[in-house]
């Protein structure tokens, strides 16, 4: 299996819902110029997913502040997506664009596809500005994610991308103490 990390967005066009928008397309190229999020999860009207989105929801702003874009991704259809948005009063939070991957070639681009169920797993994906995936995270469809983890790892991944000489350790949050890479540090972490 070869690892999707460092290699860059495939080229897409799908269909999306934005709550203050409407409907759109959201390409390649929309992604490109900013940090992005790719959250996929497995569907509207589930389980686990509105909590997720919810949680996403909620961080939007924060995300926005750091540069970056949220695009949440299913393989159902934008029509899906916005009477999800209309019925629910939780999905009325979100204010990202709700991709709609209904061939599952995102999905499938990413990794997450899983074709039996022709559903995404819930895969989280860092993309930076040049549209290269810089973290990525799968999960089981029962396993939910926290925005909070997502956050800290993106302020991680920009800190490293302007500080190339430096890394996070674990747990780091912005503004903690990093490391640089040197001999000097062999054996003494």
């Amino acid at each position: 299996m070869e690892t999707i990390i460092n290699s860059k967005v495939p080229q897409f066009n799908v269909p999306a819902f934005v709550a203050s928008e409407g409907f759109k397309n959201v390409e390649t190229k929309d992604t490109l110029g900013h940090w992005s999020i790719f959250f996929f999860y497995p569907a509207d009207f589930t389980f686990v997913c509105p909590t997720e989105l919810v949680d996403m929801a909620e961080s939007y702003e924060k995300f926005k502040s750091l540069g970056a874009e949220v695009y949440s991704v299913s393989t159902d259809s934008q029509f899906t997506h916005k009477a999800w948005h209309d019925a629910s009063e939780s999905i009325r939070q979100v204010g990202f664009p709700m991709l709609a991957d209904r061939d599952g070639k995102l999905a499938e681009a990413f990794g997450v596809l899983d074709p039996a169920s022709f559903m995404a797993y819930r895969g989280t994906f860092v993309v930076n500005p040049e549209g290269v995936i810089k973290i990525a995270e799968i999960n089981d469809n029962g396993i939910g994610r926290n925005s909070e983890e997502l956050l800290r790892k993106l302020e991680a991944a920009q800190f490293v991308a302007e500080h190339g000489d430096q890394v996070c350790p674990a747990r780091w949050k912005a503004g903690q103490k990093t490391l640089k890479p040197g001999i000097e540090l062999v054996g003494k972490i």
